[in-house]
């Protein structure tokens, strides 16, 4: 049982540095998309239900708006939640569009394998 066990806990290992890999590999080149939030937000929870399928393609990151030293974020988006930036750049609001997502994502996909 103990040779298993040493097994596993190397199998473990591996599996971990192969993910620490990935995931420092994944930070470097995928694309940052910015939510603006905050809570409740029945749109922003059910915009994120829909990226779901797309997690791979991008890193999610939420700003709270209610945050004090969000108030800049909270007096421009305050009634338009969910809002959107890819990149620090403005990409949409109210709903996700996946027309547009997949649209940016592509061009930065694009220039990323040629520049």
């Amino acid at each position: 049982m103990l040779w298993f066990q040493g097994n596993r806990i190397q199998l473990a290992r591996y599996s971990f540095g192969i993910l620490l890999r990935n995931l420092s590999a994944s930070k470097t080149t995928l694309p940052v998309l910015t939510l603006f939030t905050k809570d409740p937000c029945p749109l922003c929870d059910e915009a994120k239900e829909v990226l779901k399928p797309y997690n791979n393609r991008f890193i999610l990151q939420e700003v709270d708006i209610t945050l004090p030293e969000n108030s800049a974020w909270y007096e421009r988006y305050k009634s338009d939640i969910p809002v959107f930036h890819l990149n620090g750049q403005f990409l949409m609001m109210h709903r996700v569009n996946i027309s547009t997502l997949e649209k940016h994502l592509l061009k930065l996909q694009q220039q990323g394998a040629g520049g």
